[in-house]
């Protein structure tokens, strides 16, 4: 019997190629994104159903559920891909995009494991692929919010993961660097000021991340793969997976240089 996994933010980026990637192995996939007119190659793959899914939506979410589970008899991998990026100083932070930004990344994460919960209880089985970044662990300039929603989703993965371990259901985290996808391009940034520090450092900052991101071109094949290694032999225990070598790079240098050394690096590398 074919295995069916769920996918948010599924229009585009990762999402996208990871659907196709699944759906091409042989697995039913669930495409879910905010409009079905961003469906494009994903509506010609016989394998993959595309919904309607604004994970900031309780409604939303509850309204795709139902139809989901209509037309799919058994979920088996659940893939929280959908997010977006905020670059801002917290000075010049702006309400709507605070609230869009922990809306989509943490409560959208939230709310679509809250959902499907009682779907995989039932069955008895069931697993949770919740993106997070090397930024759920690391902390850059300008990542105030952007690293604060993905280390929720860290704690609250692994918190949810000691409540369903008795159903069957697995919990684990992925982490990855700056994959060469439009997210870097997508990213809201505040405007520029009058402040020239403030200006200066969204500059630098900007063209590091555009630049590391251009230079891992085989990231986000690593990143699928191992998806799919995750989804087809999930481990029991709650697990956080680290994908490509900068990621693996800042987790061993922030867990063997210690805070304050780490701090002074990152400072050296961004603000000098």
């Amino acid at each position: 019997m074919k295995k069916t996994v769920l996918i948010t933010g599924a229009a585009g980026g990762i999402g996208r190629q990871t659907a196709l990637f699944f759906a091409d192995k042989g697995w039913n996939v669930i495409a879910t994104m905010l409009s079905l007119d961003e469906v494009e190659s994903l509506k010609f793959h016989s394998n993959i159903k595309c919904y309607e899914l604004d994970v900031a939506c309780s409604e939303s979410i509850e309204s795709a559920k139902q139809k989901i589970i209509l037309e799919n008899p058994k979920i088996d991998v659940i893939i929280n891909n959908a997010g977006v990026g905020y670059r801002s100083f917290v000075e010049l932070s702006e309400d709507k995009k605070i609230d869009a930004i922990v809306n989509i990344n943490w409560l959208g994460v939230v709310k679509v494991c809250r959902a499907f919960i009682p779907v995989f209880r039932v069955q008895k089985s069931g697993l949770f692929i919740n993106i997070s970044s090397i930024a759920g662990l690391v902390n850059l300039p300008l990542g105030s919010f952007y690293h604060s929603t993905k280390q929720a989703v860290e704690s609250f993965s692994e918190c949810m993961a000691y409540e369903l371990y008795d159903f069957n259901i697995k919990v684990c985290t992925v982490q990855f660097g700056n994959a060469p996808t439009s997210f870097q391009k997508n990213v809201t940034k505040c405007s520029t000021t009058s402040v020239k520090s403030y200006n200066d450092l969204m500059n630098k900052v900007t063209d590091l991340l555009q630049k590391k991101s251009n230079k891992n071109t085989t990231l986000t094949p690593l990143i699928i793969n191992k998806l799919y290694k995750i989804a087809e032999n999930p481990n029991k225990e709650f697990r956080r997976y680290t994908i490509g070598f900068d990621a693996n790079l800042m987790k061993f240098l922030r867990r063997g240089l210690g805070y304050k050394l780490f701090n002074c690096l990152i400072r050296k590398y961004t603000l000098k």
